[in-house]
């Protein structure tokens, strides 16, 4: 049996995929750190992405482990998404027989398992949900399902307010996701999952978005620690280079490279894990980094198939002699799968990062102080877009207008007048440039503070774990 005064056992259940697994497993590391016992519950293949690290954690003495499902349970990052007809009875009687038998302190689960609330809670074990994104675009999203602004237009493409926030944040009914527009497909239920919980971890800081915090605290009521940038924890060059997959790129051949480049001058450019843009897409591009000659790594994921017929055929998709007149310059270095996305921003050399506005990029280029071209896809990027552009205006918005799925082909393509129009304002000269390489280095600088003793996130973690003991000590006294 368990004593009162036992370490805190709190147990993490990711969703599959990179954008919410690698901060949940950070969160993970994060909370062992301070002391709790932390388990994290996934698949036996899923593991594999990340057992070295936890690996390398658990031999400098943390309490983190990993607990696999059975190895006839292998869950697709698309089947555990937010579609209620998804069929998860397969997955409720193993999570079930596992929280019986480790009986934790709490579960923390991500925001796309509200399947597993009822399991969870028939236990009466402590449900915390887990945030992959801000508490700036839970705001926005809140307050648009409230007042719905976004009713009231005539067409996709005009622009309102969204009522209520601190700042004019002004969006069109494009750049919402489905699940915004139409609450039949979700959201509703997300936030009924979110009310019964123990409360929300959200991998952001205080000090990045203090009027939304406040706001989502104080005003939509929402019990929130904020425990991030958690990347952050990760302090060793094998854990940085490693967080979700091993890069294609030898890390050290992509660190001999940027160190061959001036301070502030390299453009780094990555759209994320999912991402399929379409060929002329990647030509228009292309187009524009050679008519801005300006060094930089570009991480180019799949290309958009039309069908599934259609050739992986890579050929085509940049203008002629691109890649060779690239490789003999020394100007660029292209990479075709995963990268050292951590290593890369922290570097000397980066001076902007474009970027999907995945909330994990956005927190890596925010904590490592690299500005921003914002080119939001799909998911909530859009907002998060705003609050690089026009809340903390350290990012420059490169003209991306239309929400869709990256399973889904996309009628806009960004010219190539505007890549460079974006490019040349954040990598140049300029007095609006320097102000913000100014204000995101303060950002920056304010990240690493918040993760050390002193700071409002570290006391979030500590605040987290002390209210678990607190009730762990209530239910011995009562029991």
């Amino acid at each position: 049996m368990v004593s009162a005064n036992a370490s805190v056992q709190m147990v993490f259940f990711p969703f599959v995929g990179g954008g919410h697994q690698i901060p949940m497993i950070d969160t993970a590391i994060a909370s062992a750190s301070h002391g709790a016992n932390s388990i994290i519950i996934t698949t036996l293949s899923n593991s594999l992405q990340f057992h070295k690290s936890i690996a390398r954690h658990q031999h400098s003495g943390l309490p983190v482990s990993i607990l696999t499902l059975p190895p006839n349970l292998e869950i697709s990052d698309i089947d555990m998404s937010a579609s209620p007809a998804t069929d998860t009875s397969v997955l409720r009687q193993p999570l079930q027989q596992l929280l019986q038998d480790l009986r934790p302190d709490a579960i923390v689960i991500d925001m796309f398992h509200r399947w597993a609330a009822d399991v969870i809670d028939e236990l009466q074990i402590p449900r915390i949900v887990f945030h992959g994104s801000g508490c700036f675009s839970h705001c926005v999203f809140h307050n648009v399902t409230h007042y719905a602004p976004h009713e009231k237009l005539g067409f996709d493409s005009d622009p309102f307010v969204v009522p209520g926030l601190p700042d004019p944040i002004e969006l069109t009914r494009s750049q919402l996701p489905p699940f915004i527009r139409d609450p039949s497909q979700g959201f509703d239920r997300r936030k009924k999952a979110e009310e019964n919980s123990f409360g929300t971890v959200t991998n952001s800081f205080y000090d990045l978005e203090p009027a939304y915090a406040d706001y989502l605290r104080d005003v939509i009521k929402t019990r929130a620690w904020l425990v991030g940038p958690v990347s952050l924890f990760n302090q060793k060059t094998e854990d940085k280079s490693e967080r979700g997959k091993i890069p294609t790129i030898d890390e050290q051949t992509c660190l001999n490279w940027l160190n061959s480049k001036e301070p502030n001058s390299v453009l780094y450019i990555s759209f994320g894990s999912l991402a399929r843009l379409p060929r002329g897409q990647l030509k228009e591009i292309a187009s524009a980094l050679e008519s801005c000659d300006q060094p930089f790594i570009w991480v180019v994921g799949k290309i958009f198939k039309s069908s599934e017929t259609e050739e992986e055929d890579e050929s085509d998709w940049l203008p002629d002699g691109f890649e060779q007149r690239t490789i003999e310059t020394k100007k660029g270095l292209i990479i075709r799968g995963w990268a050292p996305q951590l290593l890369i921003l922290e570097h000397k050399s980066v001076g902007g990062f474009m970027t999907h506005c995945g909330w994990n990029s956005t927190l890596e280029g925010l904590s490592s102080g690299v500005p921003m071209m914002t080119w939001p896809l799909s998911a909530e990027q859009f907002t998060n877009e705003k609050l690089v552009s026009r809340v903390l205006k350290v990012g420059v918005e490169v003209g991306s207008r239309e929400w869709a799925s990256w399973k889904d082909e996309r009628r806009e393509v960004v010219g190539k007048e505007k890549v460079e129009k974006a490019v040349r304002k954040v990598m140049g000269k300029s007095e609006e440039a320097e102000k913000m390489r100014e204000r995101i280095r303060d950002i920056a600088a304010k990240a690493r503070r918040v993760v050390d003793e002193r700071g409002t996130s570290y006391a979030d973690i500590d605040a987290c774990i002390h209210e678990l003991t607190l009730r762990r000590q209530t239910c011995f006294k009562t029991n």
